[in-house]
């Protein structure tokens, strides 16, 4: 089984088509939809968190950008704005994937966002607020 968080961007055609009803229907994914966005005549956007089996998601992601939907992972929007990150540390124990940690020689909170899984732990427990997530 494979559990991700994905942000899809709807190009103005396909607002009023069953995209994500296809993604159950036909690859036997299941969904949790974090947040819509989708208005008729405009762009959609969708953050999803999509789970299935490892080839069905691939097949699922296959077919989503065959349709011409944009297909993104949510960690790629969450940020560590550093002008308000105070280097308390307080997110690093919480990130279950160590992608915040403390830099042994700065002693400051470095974020690696190719670890992150957009768990949004962080963002939640972040006293100045410094970990935002943005789409």
């Amino acid at each position: 089984m494979i559990c991700k968080k994905i942000v899809l961007h709807f190009p103005r055609r396909l607002v009023d088509q069953p995209i994500v009803y296809k993604l159950v229907k036909e690859f036997d994914l299941q969904f949790n939809i974090l947040k819509a966005s989708v208005t008729p005549q405009e762009e959609g956007l969708m953050v999803l968190e999509l789970s299935g089996k490892k080839e069905n998601y691939a097949l699922g992601m296959e077919y989503l950008q065959s349709c011409g939907v944009k297909v993104q992972p949510l960690s790629q929007d969450i940020t560590c704005n550093e002008e308000k990150c105070t280097n308390c540390g307080v997110c690093v124990p919480i990130c279950p994937t160590d992608a915040l940690y403390v830099d042994t020689k700065s002693r400051k909170i470095i974020f690696d966002s190719k670890k992150c899984i957009a768990c949004e732990l962080c963002v939640k427990i972040c006293p100045p607020r410094a970990m935002e997530v943005r789409f």
